[in-house]
């Protein structure tokens, strides 16, 4: 037999123990934070046919669709995000409106792999379908802001904007509609490779240099926020789609507060793009200062995007939270509690005529929703006292022949590095309140 290489393919990885239990707590706070909406939990394949995908991300997005032929010649592909599945799900079934889900799963991109961007990694997507009020808009912004606060972020900033405004932007400049995908696919570089490059390449692609300085001029204001609003108010007059983005911006502003998000975490930029085709309305994205990722969420509304498979448009919003950089800056910043182990208790093994008790000790924790381990091998208790160590383990149940006897077991708090004498008829009260203070 041929010795071959072990490896994996580049962009994905492995996630042994230690990661996963990180990961998995992460997401059980966002699946929390979403059903604390009333979202409710969705799943869609994985692989989708290439047409469903296609013709939905922009020129760009559709390059980085995994594609591929499967046993039958049928055109199929990974999917890219969770948005266009639910699209095709809203076009397929009949749902009760307004319908909200969320979804946790893997997407796939042909990206090039950098820290805190993989090839395979997951989204944490919420989204509301069936209402054309901005209220619905409010509702995800402020989900996602109430995950990250769950989590143990403080220092995030939501940026908003809105595509009719965009559009109102580019219209001032002279930016023809059948243009705008482009341009906006383009300006939504900024972030990444600056704003001297995004004119360069908007030059190239024949934009005036006219259009080019004035709507620059206009998303990039310094003074930001409401000031910047007004400004644009003012100059944007004329244009109808403008003034309808400026609108909406300010009444999800006041939803917001409504719904007790910290006007401090919030903040109305011009120059936000997001880069997808399918846009239509207000789009936000979260960015932390420290370290330096890149959004660690975006989102917005899509109202178009379920009438490509319908035929009919249907309003819808949604969130995605990038779970892969949250976890990087939650890593970088030391916010993950170090929990390398599910297990709340080692019941070890005092000797092998003794084996039986381990078993009943640990069926008895077990069903009293305590997550017990027996150790499985005939080694010294020195040696099952180090496994739970190493482990952090941190009860220790032990059974020998004299506690056997008289009904007992010996309780060892591994960290306080104490024990007491439990009868067996108490273990599971005894032991329920500290499992739940550790777990903390």
């Amino acid at each position: 037999m041929n010795k071959i290489t072990l490896q994996i393919l580049k962009g994905t990885r492995d996630f042994l123990p230690l990661q996963y239990i990180l990961r998995k707590r992460v997401i059980e706070i966002i699946a929390r934070t979403f059903e604390g909406f009333g979202f409710e939990p969705m799943e869609t394949p994985s692989m989708e046919y290439a047409e469903t995908l296609e013709g939905k991300y922009g020129e760009e997005g559709d390059r980085l669709i995994y594609k591929f032929e499967d046993r039958g010649g049928r055109k199929v592909a990974l999917r890219y995000d969770l948005t266009v599945p639910l699209a095709r799900t809203m076009a397929m079934y009949h749902v009760e409106k307004p319908f909200r889900r969320y979804q946790i799963a893997p997407v796939w991109r042909a990206d090039k792999p950098q820290k805190g961007r993989f090839r395979e990694f997951w989204q944490c997507d919420a989204d509301i379908v069936g209402s054309k009020e901005v209220w619905a808009d409010a509702e995800v912004i402020a989900v996602g802001y109430y995950a990250f606060k769950n989590l143990g972020f403080n220092d995030f900033t939501i940026r908003i904007n809105d595509r009719k405004l965009l559009n109102g932007i580019a219209l001032y400049g002279g930016v023809t509609e059948k243009e705008m995908a482009g341009f906006f696919r383009i300006i939504d570089k900024a972030d990444k490779v600056g704003w001297d490059e995004v004119k360069k390449e908007l030059a190239d692609k024949n934009f005036s240099a006219e259009s080019i300085e004035k709507t620059i001029a206009l998303m990039v204001d310094e003074t930001q926020g409401n000031r910047a609003i007004q400004r644009l108010k003012t100059t944007l007059k004329g244009i109808s789609s403008a003034q309808e983005g400026i609108a909406e911006i300010e009444e999800i502003q006041r939803c917001l507060a409504n719904l007790g998000v910290d006007k401090r975490n919030i903040l109305f930029d011009g120059s936000l793009a997001r880069g997808l085709d399918y846009y239509t309305g207000p789009i936000f994205e979260t960015i932390i200062e420290k370290p330096r990722i890149g959004s660690i969420s975006g989102g917005g509304r899509f109202d178009s995007l379920i009438g490509m498979f319908s035929g009919n448009d249907v309003p819808a919003t949604g969130t995605s939270l990038g779970l892969e950089r949250i976890i990087t800056v939650m890593e970088e910043l030391a916010m993950l509690p170090m929990t390398p182990t599910v297990s709340q208790v080692l019941v070890t093994v005092f000797a092998r005529d003794l084996f039986g008790e381990s078993l009943s000790v640990a069926s008895e924790l077990r069903s009293a929703g305590i997550c017990a381990e027996v150790y499985v091998n005939d080694d010294k208790l020195k040696k099952q006292l180090d496994y739970a160590n190493k482990k952090s383990i941190p009860l220790v149940i032990i059974i020998g022949p004299d506690e056997k006897e008289k009904g007992e077991v010996v309780l060892k708090d591994m960290e306080q590095k104490i024990q007491a004498m439990v009868p067996r008829q108490e273990l599971v009260n005894k032991i329920k309140p500290m499992v739940v203070a550790s777990s903390r």
